[in-house]
């Protein structure tokens, strides 16, 4: 087995594993969402008249709409839909109305899901010195020598790797880095449960490894629930199929830079 998937499997099962990754993805409830006061009059005002087309043009301007319902999407995206199909604004409504406004004020407040928050996290990680090095601006990563990380969007990292590495996969990056003369690059992901979206996370990052052709070392950077030892779909993979990848914890991901 890749002796990085051994030490974050080690890692996870023998040391405060959660205790430090907290450190990497420090995720913490948001506050809740603001409603804009101008905004919640209307809605008031629409919910108090039984005026169904105001009532719903005003929820699809919020951040999150307060009912979950595939037919939503649609109607955010063509604002027009909402009058040329007023059985789906009565159907909606008539919930709404169940709800009232102070349920419906509630939900459409609600924090952001922390799955959500994750993203960004490992990059602020990095950003803090975390592998030793200041990550730098594309000019200044393609001037230097000697071991750096570049900070750069997700488009400006894809752009990077497809014209300087012959990336050619679909897939995003959060990590390009040069170190001992050699690129890595890779995807981050912090896997919370099993099943569903975090098996599509799982699968995204498995996938970046799996390109062809890529004028870099490819890992990745993966941490939670896939190191538990058991029966589960994921540690079955990493100690099977995937077991000569370079897949790791974030935690390791510093001693493997500096060895390759």
């Amino acid at each position: 087995m890749n002796h990085w998937i051994n030490l974050s499997i080690e890692y996870a099962n023998q040391r405060s594993y959660l205790d430090d990754l907290f450190k990497v993805y420090p995720t913490m409830p948001e506050g809740i969402r603001d409603i804009d006061d101008g905004l919640w009059k209307q809605i008031e005002k629409a919910f108090c008249r039984k005026d169904n087309t105001s009532l719903l043009e005003n929820l699809l301007k919020l951040d999150l709409f307060p009912i979950k319902d595939s037919y939503v999407a649609y109607l955010k995206r063509d604002k027009e839909s909402l009058k040329r199909n007023p059985a789906t604004a009565d159907r909606l409504c008539g919930r709404l109305y169940e709800m009232g406004l102070d349920e419906i004020f509630s939900r459409s407040s609600e924090p952001k899901e922390t799955n959500r928050q994750i993203g960004p996290l490992f990059k602020r990680w990095v950003a803090q010195k975390s592998l030793g090095v200041a990550p730098l601006k594309l000019e200044k990563f393609l001037e230097s020598k000697g071991n750096r990380v570049l900070d750069a969007s997700d488009a400006e990292m894809m752009n990077f790797a497809h014209e300087h590495l012959n990336y050619q996969h679909t897939k995003g990056l959060d990590f390009i880095g040069c170190f001992n003369g050699k690129y890595v690059i890779g995807e981050a992901k912090f896997l919370t449960d099993f099943g569903g979206h975090q098996n599509a996370q799982f699968n995204d990052a498995i996938a970046t490894i799996e390109a062809k052709h890529v004028r870099a070392i490819k890992i990745a950077i993966l941490d939670g629930v896939l190191y538990i030892k058991g029966n589960n779909k994921m540690y079955k993979e990493i100690t099977g199929r995937l077991q000569n990848e370079n897949i790791m914890s974030a935690l390791v991901l510093r001693e493997f830079l500096y060895q390759v």
